[in-house]
């Protein structure tokens, strides 16, 4: 029986003929013809403008395949976007939806022997124009994407260019491709359900069968359950007796069984973690809490948001998307957010988030702009969550489903709805019931969340600014150029947005930049900088708490460094409220190709400065200074299961890196926020900074530097670091107090520490380990001193 995986090498053409060159699908088809070398490299200078021609044409791809039958269908997903499938010169598939898997029957034009297969990829510019064009009233498209009507076609917004995005519009294929017999026996769907009581869980299976009559049998965990397929259903049901429970990263661990269903010839296979999750959206005195509650435990959410690995679907690999992920865990962090304007992700990328316990907020894809809620437009959203949340929805790391990002709030950001609020409203509530409807239809035990940001259901208020209810983005620090401070100032119950733009890192920057570009005015640098007064902003903020940098690479350090405070003043001061806060996703946690924005991790998977001092304001036990009423309020947050004991030392520290003491305490922290001490303001010197260090039970130790003035204001000596190099290992000591020590290379890698504050008399060992074994990295160390003092 014929059974072809069609990837592999097809013939690309544009409409007009003058382009033609081999694409490997699957692919996309800029990285296509950046590998023929019929273009240039669209991430390089200011490339992208001259590149967006590609998006205006029609593409198609062609191939043969030999097949000894002709009862065959074809099945092919991702498909990006609009797009024309014939078989042997005869149309057999018109498709308009990146995000839905096809399965076309081709018995009436397949051929024994050779067969011809094209895929016409028309230009979303004009389709999405024409669909525009045809809508009886007007839907704005967001000021972040510069190629129009994107909002029109299911393909993902950013695709169109966002503030951190390139703008092209790429066309492909990344998903199946394949040619299958009709009759074969198959496994459509699996729909699986946990029901859990003390001791046992109850695990549901009902398999959708096609080409099957008989028995089906399941087997997990050492058992088997069989029944029979009736009209293609059969429901099958295993209690495994002293499971053990999957749990997100820190919690516990992550046991995953293999569940195997078989029917017939066909086989289906799953990794199942076993876990009971709750959103719990109880009303107080505040308003409506929002925390997540896993196996009956309440769990402090620690993450970031995730968007699409590249800007080119086709540098997307496992092995990259994998290492982000683990760069995530290894920050301490236990969340991602799929953000609802990129892509639902592969289905390696949920086995990777079960197997390193991420938990996972998955967006449907949809944000920031006005979309139809027509009929044949809300019929391709719904064949388009059925597809997903059938594939998706058994993996133990999926928290919760949310139908859109910002889309409430955007009724309030083009003069159309503004005018016309009762329509717009109107026709966001058809598409959002119908999301939500489609969803608990295909997974009636899902947890659904309506939008993002949301106080809560049937709520459309603000929650940019209302800080008591549901989930909360938070932007006033970087859009209004508020002080950092500010973050104290509100106290969300769920922050699922927030953020600090910096510039990428060196090598980085290297990607897309000459010597004669590296400079923050330089066209090159802002075609780079897709947000609106985004270098302004980072310019005037470090104005506000630097000294300005000596130079170029200098200024980069110093962005990331003020990126960081800004990020830890917002999470430790949230982690701080707990229990009313319940977490905090910083926007973002990867780029999707070289250039500044929000990002702890530049292109590539290098981290950020961001990155190291996540992992530190993540950590499971964490103090901090909270400033309130003239003191310094030293606060321990354990987010561990069990209690944990704490003893705290708190110091001045002087900018000869002297200490003198000014107390200390401890406590016993559990569940919730626990104040150890508190030291007056006055106690400190006006040369001064707040310095503390603490023990755990568990034998782990931190420490931290608070400055209660702008570090401008503070006249610090040279600190001479001193260093030597064994290898890949950096040894490190200074003569006086070192701020924001960074060990930089001038190859990809990671170091396994960076950012960090050293005093006189300590030693620091830090090992960096390149991406590449081979290379031999020169290190170049700044700190606050060298960077931008005189």
């Amino acid at each position: 029986m014929t059974h072809l995986n069609l990837a592999g090498e097809w013939s690309l053409s544009d409409d007009s003929g003058d382009y033609t060159c081999v694409m490997h699908l699957p692919t996309d088809g800029i990285t296509a013809l950046h590998e023929a070398g019929l273009i240039v490299d669209p991430y390089w200078g200011r490339n992208e403008y001259d590149l967006r021609w590609i998006c205006e044409r029609d593409w198609t791809v062609t191939r043969h395949f030999d097949s000894s039958e002709i009862d065959l269908d074809l099945v092919l997903s991702e498909m990006d976007t609009v797009v024309t499938v014939r078989v042997n010169d005869q149309v057999v598939l018109e498709a308009e939806n990146a995000f839905r898997t096809y399965r076309v029957p081709l018995s009436d034009v397949a051929k024994v022997g050779s067969n011809s297969i094209s895929i016409t990829f028309h230009s979303p510019v004009v389709t999405g124009g024409e669909k525009q064009a045809a809508h009886p009233f007007p839907l704005p498209i967001s000021k972040n994407c510069p190629i129009p009507d994107g909002n029109m076609l299911r393909k993902p917004a950013c695709d169109f260019g966002w503030d951190w995005n390139i703008a092209l519009a790429p066309f492909g294929i990344y998903g199946t491709m394949a040619i299958e017999p009709s009759q074969a026996a198959r496994i459509e769907r699996l729909a699986i359900t946990q029901e859990h009581a003390e001791g046992a869980v109850m695990l549901g299976v009902i398999v959708h069968t096609e080409n099957h009559t008989g028995e089906v049998s399941a087997t997990i965990a050492g058992q088997t359950v069989t029944g029979i397929s009736q009209n293609g259903i059969c429901a099958l049901t295993a209690v495994i007796e002293n499971p053990d429970l999957w749990w997100p990263a820190d919690q516990g661990d992550q046991p995953l069984y293999d569940l195997t269903v078989t029917a017939g010839t066909a086989r289906a296979h799953r990794r199942i973690g076993l876990r009971k999750m709750e959103l719990v959206t109880e009303t107080d005195e505040a308003g409506l809490g929002f925390k997540f509650r896993i196996n009956g435990r309440d769990v402090f959410c620690k993450g970031a948001n995730w968007i699409p690995a590249d800007a080119l679907p086709g540098q997307i690999t496992e092995e990259k998307t994998r290492d982000l992920l683990q760069s995530a865990v290894d920050a301490n962090m236990n969340m991602v957010r799929i953000w609802g304007g990129g892509r639902y992700e592969p289905t390696s990328f949920y086995d990777t988030c079960d197997e390193l316990g991420l938990l996972v907020w998955q967006d449907f894809m949809f944000a920031c702009n006005l979309y139809p809620s027509d009929n044949d437009y809300l019929d391709e959203v719904r064949a388009e969550i059925k597809d997903n949340v059938a594939r998706m929805h058994h993996h133990a790391c999926i928290a919760i489903w949310c139908g859109d990002n910002e889309l409430i709030g955007a009724l309030g950001w083009y003069d159309c709805s503004i005018n016309d609020r009762d329509r717009y409203l109107v026709n966001y509530d058809r598409l959002n019931r119908a999301i939500e409807t489609q969803l608990l239809e295909t997974d009636p035990t899902a947890i659904w969340w309506p939008s993002s940001p949301s106080p809560g259901p049937m709520n459309f208020g603000d929650a940019w600014h209302d800080d008591g209810s549901g989930d909360m983005h938070f932007w006033s620090v970087w859009h209004e150029g508020r002080d950092f401070e500010h973050y104290r100032d509100v106290s969300p119950r769920f922050c699922s947005e927030f953020g600090f733009q910096s510039y990428p890192s060196m090598n980085a920057v290297r990607k897309f930049a000459g010597e004669a570009d590296q400079n923050i005015a330089a066209p090159v640098l802002e075609s780079h900088q897709k947000n609106e007064g985004g270098n302004a902003r980072i310019a005037e903020t470090m104005f506000r708490y630097f000294r300005w940098p000596k130079n170029f690479d200098d200024f980069v350090y110093m962005s990331q460094v003020q990126q960081g405070l800004a990020i830890k003043t917002a999470v430790t001061h949230w982690r701080s409220l707990k229990p009313r806060c319940m977490g905090t996703l910083i926007w973002q946690l990867n780029d999707t190709w070289p250039v500044c924005s929000w990002a702890s991790l530049d292109h590539g998977g290098d981290w950020k400065l961001l990155h190291h001092m996540a992992r530190d304001f993540y950590a499971p036990v964490l103090v901090t200074a909270v400033p309130q009423d003239g003191e310094f309020v030293l606060r321990a947050i354990n987010d561990m299961p069990e209690a944990c004991d704490v003893t705290v030392a708190v110091y001045g520290v002087d900018m000869t890196g002297a200490l003198r003491e000014l107390g200390a305490g401890g406590a016993s922290v559990a569940e919730n926020a626990v104040d150890v001490l508190t030291v007056s303001a006055s106690d400190l010197r006006a040369d001064e900074m707040l310095h503390y260090e603490w023990d755990v039970s568990d034998g782990t130790k931190g420490s931290d530097t608070f400055a209660p003035k702008p570090y401008k204001d503070y006249d610090l000596p040279a600190a001479n670091l001193l260093y030597s190099v064994d290898g890949n290992v950096i040894t490190i000591t200074a003569d006086t107090l070192a701020l924001f020590v960074a060990v930089e290379a001038d190859v990809p890698g990671r170091c396994d520490d960076n950012a960090f504050t050293l005093l006189p008399g300590q030693t620091k060992v830090v090992q960096f380990t390149p991406n590449n074994p081979d290379d031999k990295p020169d290190f170049t160390l700044r700190d606050l001193h060298s960077a931008t003092y005189a």
